[in-house]
């Protein structure tokens, strides 16, 4: 089945229960049965979002970020990883071994340079 409305919007309804919305800015939005959400932007950016809440970015530059109850997580081109967690402590972990702990406040705690 497919819904075309005024908007712009079409929505695809498929047998196995997946629908595919398509918004007027060109972004497709995938709803799965299972309760999984998939979204693509025109920029090429991907934002999936598991039963669980948790969301997995995917950036059109090589970046991802993954977003939990506990954290949110960005991983970069270069190797280097930071995660802010639910109490505001940063972790920045680099390529090198070095690892870089702020608190909430953004003071460093620990630094290991190699």
């Amino acid at each position: 089945e497919v819904l075309h409305f005024s908007s712009g919007q079409i929505e695809k309804h498929f047998p196995d229960g997946r629908k595919e919305i398509t918004f007027p800015d060109q972004t497709v939005k995938n709803l799965l049965p299972d309760g999984q959400e998939e979204s693509i932007f025109p920029d090429g950016t991907i934002v999936r979002v598991q039963r669980d809440g948790s969301k997995l970015i995917e950036f059109n530059n090589g970046q991802r970020e993954l977003h939990t109850a506990q954290f949110k997580r960005r991983e970069y081109p270069d190797g280097a990883v930071k995660t802010v967690y639910a109490n505001g402590h940063q972790e920045t972990k680099y390529r090198s071994g070095r690892i870089r702990v702020k608190d909430k406040e953004g003071n460093v705690l620990m630094d290991t340079e190699l």
